[in-house]
Order: C-alpha cells, then sequence, then structure tokens
C-alpha cells in the first residue's frame, strides 16, 4: 500500500498531523471536538489545542486541501460498518453505498433502530480486531459518532477532493483523512489503556503518566499550557486528541478494509 503518512522526500511542503478527538453528541458543538496540531516546521510542538463543532471541523479540512501543504487527520470514529451487518441488511459491500445507505435516515438514532429491526447483532469489524478497539461501531455508546463521521464529515470531505484511506476520494490527494483510536496507541505501546479518564486523583495521575511516556516512548513534545490541559480534563479528550497526532502505523490491511475502514494508530 502507498505510505500515506510521509510526505514526498523531494518536497518542500510542510507535514501537519492533526488528532481530532470526534463527537457525535446531539450537542457536539464548542465542547464537543477536541483539535490538536504537530507541524514539522514547528518541531513536532503542540502548543494548543481548539474546540470545534463538526461543521467548523469539516470546513478546517476542506480549507487544508488549499494551504499547499501536506496534511493527515487522525480521527477517533469508526470509518465503517461491518460487512455481516450491511449483509443482513441487504446493502453492497461499498463504502460509498453504505454511506448513502446510512444518509437515508435522518438521524443516527432512526438509522440504529432500521438496522436493529433486521438483526441485533452488533459485530465487531475487521479493524476492530486487529488494533483492539474498545467499542464495536454499532454500539450504543458509539453507534452517534459513527453515523456522524461518516455522513456528515466523511462522504462531502471525499466529494471534495479529500482522501479518506482506504475507502474512498483521489489518492493522490495532498490531505488525508484516517481512522485513528487513542485506546490502540497506547495497547500498541504495551500500556493499558484504562484508568485515565475520570476525576479521582489516580485517574489524574495517570494522565500526567501517559504523557511522560508519550514524552519518552515517541518524543511527543507539548507546551505546558497543553499538558495541564490534558491532565486537568477529566473526559480525557484533550490527552485523546494529542495522542492521535502521533506517527500512525502503515499497515497491510486485508480486502474488508475497504469496506469496513481501518485503524491507523
Amino acid at each position: 500500500m502507498t505510505d500515506f503518512t510521509k510526505p514526498d522526500a523531494s518536497s518542500s511542503r510542510d507535514r501537519i498531523i492533526h488528532g481530532v478527538d470526534f463527537s457525535g453528541a446531539d450537542a457536539g458543538g464548542e465542547a464537543g471536538i477536541r483539535l490538536a496540531s504537530r507541524s514539522s516546521a514547528t518541531e513536532s510542538l503542540i502548543d494548543r489545542i481548539e474546540r470545534l463543532d463538526r461543521t467548523s471541523l469539516r470546513r478546517r479540512i476542506m480549507a487544508s486541501l488549499e494551504d499547499g501543504n501536506d496534511h493527515l487527520w487522525l480521527i477517533d470514529a469508526p470509518f465503517g460498518i461491518p460487512c455481516p451487518t450491511l449483509e443482513a441488511c441487504g446493502i453492497p459491500l461499498e463504502w460509498t453505498k453504505t454511506v448513502e445507505w446510512m444518509a437515508g435516515f435522518q438521524t443516527p438514532r432512526d438509522w440504529r433502530r432500521g438496522v436493529r429491526a433486521v438483526t441485533r447483532k452488533e459485530p465487531r469489524r475487521v479493524a476492530d480486531r486487529a488494533a483492539s478497539t474498545p467499542l464495536a461501531s454499532m454500539n450504543l455508546r458509539i453507534f452517534k459518532q459513527t453515523w456522524t463521521a461518516m455522513v456528515e464529515l466523511l462522504q462531502p470531505l471525499a466529494m471534495a477532493g479529500v482522501r479518506i484511506e482506504p475507502l474512498a476520494g483521489p489518492k493522490n490527494s495532498r490531505v488525508v483523512v484516517a481512522e485513528g483510536c487513542p485506546a490502540s496507541i497506547l495497547k500498541r505501546g504495551g500500556d493499558s489503556s484504562r484508568g485515565y479518564k475520570g476525576k479521582s486523583d489516580s485517574n489524574r495521575d495517570r494522565r500526567r503518566e501517559i504523557l511522560e511516556i508519550a514524552h519518552r516512548r515517541w518524543g511527543l513534545r507539548i507546551s505546558e499550557a497543553v499538558a495541564d490541559r490534558c491532565i486537568d480534563g477529566t473526559a480525557g479528550d484533550d490527552l485523546d486528541a494529542v495522542l492521535l497526532t502521533l506517527d500512525p502505523l502503515v499497515t497491510v490491511y486485508p480486502p474488508e478494509a475497504l469496506v469496513e475502514g481501518w485503524v491507523f494508530s
């Protein structure tokens, strides 16, 4: 497969990795989405975390097509539906057909009800098993995130010329959007993904420990203000966005990934 994580070695363009902690909540505005960015031009220092709603995020990604740099957006949301679920619902095993089908429902809850009228099974994708993600894309805790990411974000981005790896959009686009998972990042580093979300002193200590591990093991550099936000943020959203700016894995993915998506972290 093409190594979409690295720019052309002969290019003078900057390379920017954006980590997006996504939200599919109905109120997913200012408090819903966190964005951290790491640029090679600033020696990989992350000096701020932004808050965006879904419309603003889509506009930011589209705008990155025009600035002449290479952009990789790692988003913590499922990019696809398991093939067994699509087969049960009579949907062709194509990502574009999947999104068209989902967009035919007015809300994510309507979509989930429609699926559950046919099947109540919630299989994990091949990508979920490979990356040890915490939840299946149809799970009650995450289905809104799945629907809003695919219908409101990924579909219009692909139509605008953004590459949705490995599912849609032009393969030569300078802007690539790919699925990431902070829990998978921690697990591949040999650490537990538990214990850092919460209000207790131990949760706070665990968030500080994860930042130290990321700095020591992967060379992550953040400002003091960003570190404070990550440690103080009881939901772990700021920390998740920062972790997603780490260089993703590039692996050979199976055929199912062209329908279900793939996790690159």
